[in-house]
């Protein structure tokens, strides 16, 4: 029986760990720029099942995350209506690595180093598993996606526009 690739902890796992959550892991080989497409198509997973973890930001700067269907984009106009913001923008890389602790590419909303409010794609709470960032490039956690309501607190929205 071929052994499975060892993956150290990451503050993600650490916190699934230590709130008894569930999961799987789901190491693969990291594409500079592949995204959720490229780790859905090298675990044979569907897109619409692998979440992205979005740094963004409002009118002031303050960051937020957005949790989206892999093969989806965020109406950042739909978001802020539905948030009561102004605006929302993506975070440049470097802004977001700091907020999450996490590179980009890498990024899980679990574990984060600030805390930050989370937004989910209400889609995904009708899936019965994701495939979502375990805080790590090329590497992805299967679990429930309740779980981002349990631990995250994460608010449904509903801002995914088809790519």
């Amino acid at each position: 029986m071929a052994k499975k690739p060892h993956v150290s902890e990451t503050p993600a796992t650490q916190l699934l760990r230590a709130n008894g959550i569930a999961f799987t892991e789901h190491p693969y080989e990291y594409l500079e720029h592949g995204g959720a497409q490229h780790s859905a198509e090298v675990l044979g997973l569907d897109p619409f099942t692998v979440v992205k973890t979005l740094v963004m930001q409002d009118q002031d700067a303050k960051p937020l995350i957005v949790l989206m269907h892999g093969n989806r984009t965020v109406s950042t106009k739909n978001l802020a209506r539905q948030i009561g913001a102004k605006s929302i923008e993506p975070c440049k890389p470097e802004v977001a690595n700091r907020h999450s602790g996490y590179l980009v590419g890498g990024t899980s909303p679990f574990g984060t180093r600030r805390a930050m409010p989370v937004y989910i794609e209400s889609t995904i709470l009708d899936l019965p598993r994701i495939a979502i960032n375990g805080g790590r490039r090329g590497y992805l956690v299967g679990i429930d996606p309740q779980v981002c309501l349990q631990l995250l607190g994460a608010q449904p929205v509903q801002c995914a526009l088809a790519e």
